[in-house]
């Protein structure tokens, strides 16, 4: 069998027998257990031996589904700080180990090979962090973090202790996003000096003031959801959906479907970090997101590729209906504006795409196929997990450097006017107002 991990320094456990590499002595006492699959059964059987035991924090919202895409493995732990939100996964998995608090799923379970973190954006960090140290794989939804800053320690650390990430942009793995990235970078629309990304959301309330509080449900352990949060008293305007909306618990539209709808042509353009970003919003009362934003960012030239503005619109605003008159736009989608045409996507996820004028490129075929394929969103994590496969091509190396790009905008409209980025100090270098939202202060108790 192939090791889940590297050996840790700690007492033996499942997870250090798997990675360790142990005496024979240990090896042949453990042999009623740990049985090659040839032995155990014939193709495509999985022993229990072979199976991840995987944590679900947040196993009440997002984390149910992604719990369900993999049950295949061993769900042994979850954890979620509302028991009534979190009774369907209580049913689904009535063997699984359950907590309120991930920091104490994390001291009593030492044979946790990977976890899926599906909280609100301002746990992300935090609990991803824990893991990492752990050396326990991540599978982390998106935003990938709620701030600048956790997203390049994050990467850092995921780099420093090698286990294998994967952030939950679901459109990374479909075909026809990495279709359309190889035609992009194989210049089939040309060079791509400008780019444009919209969204339906917020679905949501934003711009709203600060509501009144309100009796905690019994069911929920209100100063855990906070964690790291700064403390405020419990309303139902917060949990269990709105909290995108406010920016001490989420990342508003931009953070919610950025990762999704600008990956496509972050990827295809190899984008990095932007060097200067600006916001127009409506109202912002420094408390909820704006109802609606438009965001410019400034991205250098890359090798082989020039200079690129990307605009983002949400709250309802479209691009300019001259860029592409043929085209009525969707709820949410891209634009791509090279020299020689242009690459047109109406959802979320970049998974289908049109080349516009239509008539210049009938018959084009592309060029050949120079992206792997995947066997789907989360089979590209559990194989990278347990070593039979290669990384998630949404791996923190590259989801940090997107999630870092897309908070800018965030960053721009809390700051409220443009922002000079220097992307290797994370330093906002005509503004010192910027350095608190780069890298926010936690309660106790929690670190990045």
């Amino acid at each position: 069998m192939k090791a889940t991990t590297r050996q840790r320094r700690r007492p033996f456990t499942r997870r250090g027998f798997l990675g360790g590499g142990l005496a024979a002595g240990a090896a042949l006492s453990q042999a009623c257990s740990i049985v090659p699959r040839s032995v155990l059964g014939g193709r495509g059987h999985v022993p229990p031996s072979e199976k991840l035991n995987i944590g679900i924090i947040g196993c009440g919202g997002k984390g149910l589904s992604d719990m369900r895409e993999v049950s295949s493995e061993n769900i042994l732990a979850l954890c979620d700080v509302d028991d009534a939100r979190a009774a369907e996964a209580y049913r689904d998995q009535p063997r699984a180990h359950r907590y309120h608090d991930y920091r104490e799923m994390f001291d009593k379970e030492p044979t946790l090979d990977a976890v899926i973190v599906a909280t609100p954006d301002h746990h992300h960090a935090p609990a991803s962090m824990l893991a990492i140290e752990r050396r326990i794989h991540v599978y982390c939804q998106k935003p990938l973090t709620h701030s600048i800053y956790e997203a390049s320690r994050l990467k850092e650390a995921a780099r420093r202790y090698r286990v294998v990430t994967q952030m939950g942009n679901q459109g990374t793995a479909n075909d026809g996003l990495r279709r359309a990235v190889e035609i992009v970078q194989a210049g089939g629309i040309g060079p791509v000096r400008e780019v444009h990304v919209w969204t339906n959301r917020p679905v949501w309330p934003q711009g709203i003031e600060r509501p009144a509080p309100e009796p905690v449900p019994s069911t929920m352990q209100w100063d855990l959801w906070l964690g790291p949060a700064p403390e405020r008293p419990y309303s139902s305007a917060y949990a269990p959906f709105a909290w995108r909306g406010w920016c001490d618990f989420g990342t508003g539209a931009l953070g919610d479907m950025a990762c999704h709808t600008a990956n496509m042509p972050y990827m295809a353009l190899k984008l990095t970090q932007p060097t200067r970003v600006e916001a127009r919003t409506s109202e912002f009362n420094r408390d909820s997101y704006p109802s609606w934003s438009l965001i410019r960012y400034e991205f250098p030239a890359r090798a082989g590729m020039p200079a690129c503005t990307f605009w983002w619109y949400d709250g309802g605003k479209l691009p300019p209906a001259d860029l592409a008159p043929e085209l009525s736009y969707q709820n949410s989608g891209c634009l791509l504006v090279g020299d020689k045409g242009l690459l047109y996507s109406p959802n979320d996820y970049g998974a289908a795409f049109k080349l516009l004028p239509e008539k210049d490129f009938e018959g084009y075929e592309g060029p050949p196929q120079t992206l792997p394929r995947s066997p789907g969103h989360y089979k590209e994590w559990i194989n990278a997990c347990k070593g039979s496969g290669p990384d998630p091509m949404s791996n923190f190396d590259y989801s940090a450097e997107l999630t870092m790009a897309i908070l800018m905008g965030n960053l721009a409209i809390r700051v409220g006017h443009e922002i000079d980025w220097n992307a290797r100090r994370l330093v906002a270098t005509n503004c010192d107002q910027a350095a608190p939202y780069v890298r926010r202060d936690y309660r106790p108790g929690y670190h990045v």
